[in-house]
């Protein structure tokens, strides 16, 4: 590609040649060397041109310019990320190199194309920034490097390195912040709220020291014989029990309300969700899913199971999962999670539920509570409030803030409705989510209700 010292050359040879035509024929000495001349410079310019790009051509062979991508093992949906990348060459010439990596469509990048100087015989490394804004599996094919020729006058376009694939997570950042959070007892600033387990349990913990107010009847009196002091047993919250994710991948879940910055209601259900299976496999108790709402061939199904390496399975096999365009059949969900679920568990039905929806739902809920204790997780989209609380400026705005209105309301008595006796529910809007899943998880735990 010719270089902007080459269009300005050929520039200033056609306009010289034009101006010396106009002024000869001004003058009535027309000369038609003129033309020739300027035609001769600008074959000479070309030639130029093609040796220098040759010449480039034959050191880039000799020495190539090797590029050397270093990336993570997996990225986190909606979370920046730096990326470095390496030039290297042992050739006697410094390349002056534009870069631009071709980062898949589904991210956004910044600080690119970089326009760098890779110095003779050295390795550079450049780096820019990418944000994932959807999970599965990406692609980034081979960079593209501008290189400038030894006299400047031509740019040299090459695909350098090799295609690598990396999967997009959910927003496991959530997960390290909790963790982080909790080790300083600081969970309050997420949202999250914490009790004292002391004795809260069935479950026995551990044998400790008697202290005065405790109760008697925990007091064991054989361990007490043999320490010589009172020694009582200590409990905590009920272990080995199932948490069962029941995901909706309906078409309400595709809804997103800050253009992807942080992720349709599913990724952010999903996340939630992440972070509840961290905190119920943290306690203990065994972690499973299942979706609905889309083809059953893409159906999902992860049975209960314990310890943190289920946490990584269970991220595996739903983080490439998206929202179909279709209608959610609650009740054949629920028929399809009393199969496979015979164990009595915590069902946590994530969902973004609407007030046509009562009846169906009402009946999967009823199902479901023959057997497990259920909990309704719905999604709210804020912007309904913001359009509920809207000035009253224009005319049109009436019939939208009526309507806002009319729609909370309508959604609020079907809440009450569904919950009747059982007040596990929740209603809320995404970024409340993962708080308030723990908090009622934990509640759950201490209420004994399993």
């Amino acid at each position: 590609m010719p270089t902007r010292r080459t269009v300005c050359a050929v520039a200033a040879i056609a306009t010289g040649t034009a101006v010396a035509l106009l002024v000869t024929k001004w003058r009535g000495l027309a000369d038609p060397q003129l033309a020739l001349v300027g035609g001769g410079l600008f074959g000479a310019l070309v030639a130029v041109c093609v040796a220098d790009a040759v010449l480039t051509a034959l050191a880039l062979r000799r020495h190539p310019i090797a590029f050397e991508r270093q990336m993570p093992s997996a990225f986190a949906l909606g979370q920046p990320h730096g990326l470095t990348v390496a030039l290297a060459h042992e050739g006697a010439h410094a390349w002056d190199i534009a870069l631009f990596d071709h980062v898949p469509a589904t991210m956004t990048q910044r600080l690119l194309p970089a326009a760098v100087v890779l110095a003779a015989a050295s390795r550079l490394e450049v780096r820019y920034e990418i944000t994932p804004l959807q999970r599965g599996k990406v692609v980034f094919e081979p960079a593209a490097i501008r290189v400038r020729s030894r006299l400047g006058l031509v740019d040299l376009q090459l695909r350098v390195g090799a295609a690598q694939s990396v999967h997009v997570y959910p927003n496991f950042a959530a997960l390290s912040r909790y963790a982080w959070l909790a080790g300083d007892r600081r969970l309050a600033e997420i949202g999250i709220k914490t009790y004292a387990a002391r004795g809260a349990g069935t479950d026995f913990k551990q044998l400790g020291e008697y202290v005065p107010g405790m109760p008697t009847r925990h007091i064991d009196w054989n361990a007490s014989m043999r320490h010589r002091r009172p020694v009582v047993r200590e409990f905590q919250d009920d272990r080995d029990q199932s948490v069962v994710f029941l995901l909706d991948c309906g078409r309400r879940m595709r809804a997103d309300e800050r253009s992807g910055t942080t992720g349709s209601h599913f990724d952010q259900a999903l996340n939630a969700a992440m972070l509840l299976a961290y905190v119920a496999l943290k306690d203990g108790d065994a972690v499973g899913a299942l979706t609905f709402g889309h083809d059953a061939s893409e159906q999902r199904h992860f049975a209960p199971a314990k310890g943190m390496a289920a946490l990584n399975t269970l991220v595996a096999r739903l983080h490439d999962i998206e929202p179909s365009p279709t209608h959610s059949d609650y009740l054949a969900a629920a028929r399809d999670l009393m199969l496979r679920v015979r164990r009595r568990s915590l069902i946590v039905v994530l969902t973004n539920f609407r007030d046509e929806d009562c009846e169906e739902l009402e009946d999967a809920l009823k199902l479901m509570r023959t057997r497990h204790l259920v909990l309704l997780a719905s999604l709210r989209e804020g912007v309904v409030a913001e359009i509920a609380a809207q000035p009253l400026d224009e005319p049109g705005a009436i019939v939208d803030v009526a309507a806002a209105h009319w729609f909370q309301n309508a959604r609020a008595e079907a809440f009450r409705r569904l919950a009747g006796k059982n007040q596990l529910l929740v209603d809320t809007e995404p970024e409340q989510l993962p708080a308030a899943l723990v908090n009622r998880y934990h509640a759950v735990k201490r209420a004994r209700l399993l």
